[in-house]
Order: structure tokens, then C-alpha cells, then sequence
């Protein structure tokens, strides 16, 4: 959730190839996002989620959605939130694996240019001296 400023329009849910054809995008991000709002640790939050759908603007004319148990959408919920753990992990597999192309960071190595000529801080480079032309 933290990723996104709206999370009720801009979560997008990774279904894979058995997505169910009887919940829509809108209904699962509401049920993710209310869950989340809720308190996903709540003794009775499925009943509370159960009369947020109920009462939600949005769903005034969706009969299937109005009409889920408490368990229906517990059921669901599980489920959505099995698919956005699961996208979450490929997510961080790929951040470590882009972190491993680019190698370490900060490491103890030298740089090539760090120390040109081998001098010491302290010794001076000698300078050279311009050459004058004719006139002076």
C-alpha cells in the first residue's frame, strides 16, 4: 500500500492465468484497500469489510459484490492477498538481482585516478616553465 498515493484507483493486482471471472479489479482493489484501512488483524474485520461494501457508493447497483458473506470475502481476500505477496516477492528477486549486475558499492578498492604519478600528498609536481616567444 505504501507504494501508491491513491491506492483505491492506482493498485493493480497481477492475477496470473486464473484470474475468476467473477470479481472485477475495482471490487478486489476496494476489498484490498478497506482490508488494509480496517486492520487486517481485527477479530471481526470481514463483518466490518462485509457493511463497508454494502455502503460503498460505487457498489450501489452491484448485486454480486452486495451480496458476499462475511466468509465469501474472507475467502477472497486470502486469495488477493496470496497474489500481491507473491508479486511483491518477485518484485524484491528482481531488486536483488539487479543489485548483484551492478556489483558492490563502497568497497575498499582504489580508484584508477586517485593517486596519479604514485606521489605522496606532501611531494609537489614540478611545473614546467613556459617558453617566451621573441619578444619577451
Amino acid at each position: 500500500m505504501a507504494r501508491y498515493r491513491a491506492p483505491f484507483h492506482q493498485l493493480r493486482i497481477a492475477y496470473g492465468t486464473n484470474k475468476g471471472k467473477n470479481y472485477i479489479e475495482e471490487e478486489d482493489r476496494f476489498l484490498v484497500c478497506m482490508l488494509h484501512k480496517l486492520g487486517f488483524d481485527k477479530e471481526n474485520v470481514y463483518e466490518e469489510l462485509r457493511a463497508a461494501v454494502r455502503c460503498a457508493p460505487q457498489f450501489r447497483f452491484d448485486w454480486f459484490i452486495k451480496s458476499r458473506t462475511a466468509m465469501e470475502l474472507q475467502r477472497r481476500c486470502n486469495t488477493l492477498i496470496t497474489l500481491i505477496e507473491r508479486e511483491n516477492q518477485e518484485l524484491e528477486e528482481k531488486e536483488r538481482a539487479e543489485k548483484k549486475k551492478r556489483g558492490p558499492r563502497g568497497g575498499g578498492t582504489k580508484r584508477k585516478n586517485e593517486n596519479p604519478g604514485g606521489q605522496t600528498p606532501d611531494q609537489k609536481t614540478p611545473s614546467k616553465k613556459k617558453k617566451r616567444g621573441p619578444r619577451g
